[in-house]
């Protein structure tokens, strides 16, 4: 199975273009700081939460450094939706400049 995946560099013009991003870390690390916009829905829980992310148009998914992430979109797969991995994840995206939510490390 290929798993699309994305650099975090053109994670802004795709969120800026309708895409949804989730965050499949554990509550404590989104917590220290996340992509503005991200939705925390823990790897752990996406089994139960498949309704939440159904049908919702470009999917886009991130962890921490694009390990836990990247099995999310496989998961997704399995599940016929479409989900595009960011790459480097959120430590990337700070190295990158991006800024997070809370102001923080993460």
């Amino acid at each position: 199975m290929v798993i699309r995946e994305i650099p975090v560099v053109e994670l802004d013009r795709h969120l800026e273009s309708g895409g949804r991003l989730i965050d499949v870390r554990e509550p404590d690390e989104y917590e220290r700081g996340h992509v503005p916009g991200a939705e925390l829905i823990p790897l752990g829980t996406l089994p139960d939460r498949l309704d939440e992310v159904e049908g919702s148009g470009q999917l886009f998914v991130i962890c921490h450094s694009g390990g836990r992430s990247a099995s999310a979109c496989a998961f997704l797969a399995e599940h016929d939706i479409e989900a595009t991995n960011v790459a480097g994840g959120t430590s990337a995206w700070i190295e990158a400049g991006g800024d997070t939510e809370p102001h923080g490390d993460t």
